[in-house]
């Protein structure tokens, strides 16, 4: 993929689109246990347009901005500060210079890189993570991560403290958003899954030429596992006529009033807009392999795999759906 400026062609980078998951539902149990959050950055200098599958999204800075960030390298980026979220999750707040901001291209993510854990060939251990914070947002960069016990750069990442430093890369390509393309997008996310869906709707619901719909469909154990809700809450009362959202609970107390259970054709049909739309409808969908195959099919590696689940089964073909 290729960062331009305005007007002068910047550089170009080689990029891959990334995927970051948690541990996986049971895929015949009725939980959304297991489900994490992901990572993202970018590199540039003022205006980019992103160009990625032959088409492009412009990033446009509030002032003349440059990134820190190194899609070829990893750099250390200073950790400002460390704010708990709820019982296992934490916001990271890291420190950009004066003058500087991600830039990042929506969607996109960044690795982060753990030195102290080896892969089984001796290599350091990283992971994709998608960040919160807006791309033109200067001299900081923010993520949410749940830390889990069997996840060893979750681990490493929640046992630093405000002034250690991490180590990161990117960015690397995902879908590449652009405006008014879509009459109405649905989203379907589980836990963690949620950061690179929030990033878009972050940067599209801002944009004030917006006219596209957007649908959120959000699946958590427990209501205190939802992330972003204030975010999310905010969005759908100064967007009402553009943004919606319906979290969905495994274990709903009785003052509970939302749906429970998994998120299958029924509320899929009632929330998401149908494949009846063609080419006005996309469905983007981001969580743990369970989730996500269970709903749209297994990814392939790298590439999006087979469309299949229930997705398929009320009608959406591949060109309707994208998994993270």
């Amino acid at each position: 993929m290729s960062f331009i400026r305005a007007a002068t062609l910047a550089r170009s980078v080689a990029t891959s689109s990334c995927r970051r998951y948690s541990t996986e539902a049971g895929a015949k149990k009725s939980s959304n246990l297991g489900l994490y959050l992901g990572g993202v950055g970018l590199v540039g200098l003022g205006t980019y347009v992103y160009m990625g599958f032959g088409k492009g999204e412009a990033v446009t800075a509030k002032k003349d901005l440059k990134s820190p960030l190194d899609p070829s390298k990893y750099i250390d980026l200073k950790l400002k500060r460390v704010e708990p979220y709820n019982h296992n999750t934490s916001k990271f707040v890291l420190e950009l210079a004066k003058g500087e901001a991600s830039l990042l291209p929506v969607a996109s993510c960044v690795y982060i890189e753990t030195p102290d854990f080896k892969d089984d060939k001796g290599e350091p251990m990283h992971r994709p993570y998608t960040p919160i914070s807006a791309s033109d947002l200067e001299g900081e960069l923010i993520f949410v991560i749940k830390k889990y016990e069997t996840g060893n750069v979750s681990k490493h990442i929640h046992s630093l403290k405000a002034g250690d430093t991490l180590k990161i890369k990117g960015p690397l390509a995902k879908w590449p958003w652009k405006m008014n393309e879509l009459e109405e997008v649905g989203l379907i996310g589980g836990g963690s899954g949620i950061a690179p869906l929030y990033q878009v709707l972050q940067h599209a619901l801002a944009d004030k030429t917006n006219k596209t719909k957007f649908k959120l469909l959000y699946a958590n154990v427990t209501e205190q596992d939802i992330l972003l809700r204030e975010e999310f809450d905010a969005m759908k009362k100064k967007y009402p006529d553009t943004f919606d959202v319906v979290y969905v609970l495994d274990k709903g107390d009785a003052k509970w009033k939302g749906p429970t259970g998994f998120i299958g054709p029924d509320l899929i049909k009632q929330h998401i807009a149908p494949p009846s739309l063609g080419e006005k409808v996309k469905v983007f969908i981001c969580g743990p392999p369970g989730q996500v195959a269970s709903i749209a099919g297994k990814k392939k590696g790298m590439k999006q795999g087979e469309l299949n689940g229930v997705l398929k089964e009320l009608g959406y073909t591949e060109d309707q759906v994208y998994k993270f």
